[in-house]
């Protein structure tokens, strides 16, 4: 059983990080991922400080403030001049070091897990459970992972025509009248309670491989958005159930192996794919080649 929820863990993580991972892909935008999962840290540890406890709720809603102040500040360097990476490394670098400062500073006595706050493992979910009216209902990262999938998957759905002319191109989407840069920071919304949510499953680091490798995978093998955030569900899916079974063989790190699975599942598209694929259009060129 405690195999079916770990498994069941990874693919919520990485169907709620496709969703949103395809928008970043698209928008080569993908590293802001990184960026949340970095500078969520003093948000974490301040509201640590305030509750006193790893399991307050005041964990989660501290490290999605930061993730979105961290937009803003992104958005806003942008705006000003500022190149678009050197914003994103700007702000993240900076962010995350005043968290590192705050740890250092004032949870020297105290217990706070700094490795389980940006690491994760998910082997232990099965154990972290949640009781209602006396009720178990299950490992608390399911209904974490799984509430962050539903919003998702509901909002991309709503707004999946506003999402897509803003991602494609913002400049016709703002002469249609559409807000864009509420739709932008509706995404991004998204991607830091998607990151906040793994926390305690995959952790915030390794969550970064869930937003960006099955989307790059999908982008490989279609040209269509909507088929693109199917086939990284599915990439999603795969990883997390082929990473499970190799971290088992090896004796390894489940989320590890998981992240290296869809690694591999890139590969394979980056090789193989119909129309992206380096070795298809090596063959496509010797093929036109010889009917010259």
């Amino acid at each position: 059983m405690n195999d079916f929820w770990i498994i069941l863990v990874g693919a919520l993580v990485a169907c709620s990080c496709s969703v949103v991972g395809c928008f970043l892909v698209i928008r080569k935008i993908a590293m802001v991922g990184d960026a949340i999962s970095h500078s969520v840290l003093p948000g974490i540890v301040l509201a640590f400080l305030w509750s006193g406890s790893r399991e307050s709720i005041l964990i989660l809603m501290g490290a999605a403030l930061l993730g979105l102040v961290t937009v803003f500040l992104i958005q806003l360097f942008q705006n000003s001049g500022v190149q678009g990476d050197a914003a994103i490394g700007v702000v993240f670098t900076s962010l995350f070091t005043i968290g590192v400062l705050l740890v250092s500073l004032y949870t020297q006595q105290i217990d706070f897990d700094l490795d389980h706050v940006l690491y994760g493992e998910i082997a232990y979910t099965p154990w972290h459970t949640m009781t209602v009216a006396g009720m178990d209902m299950g490992p608390r990262a399911v209904w974490i992972v799984g509430g962050s999938f539903f919003i998702n998957i509901v909002l991309v759905f709503v707004f999946f025509k506003q999402f897509k002319i803003c991602s494609f191109d913002a400049a016709l989407a703002a002469a249609m009248g559409i807000p864009v840069m509420f739709f932008h920071y509706l995404l991004m919304s998204l991607v830091s309670v998607t990151t906040v949510a793994a926390f305690d499953s995959v952790g915030a680091i390794l969550v970064v491989g869930m937003l960006i490798i099955p989307a790059a995978t999908a982008y490989l093998l279609t040209d269509q958005l909507h088929r693109m955030i199917i086939i990284s569900m599915v990439m999603g899916i795969l990883s997390s159930v082929v990473g499970y079974y190799v971290a088992t063989a090896l004796d390894a790190s489940i989320s590890g192996c998981m992240v290296c699975a869809a690694a591999l599942f890139f590969a394979l598209a980056f090789l193989f794919s119909p129309s992206h694929g380096l070795i298809s259009r090596i063959w496509r060129r010797k093929v036109s080649f010889k009917s010259i």
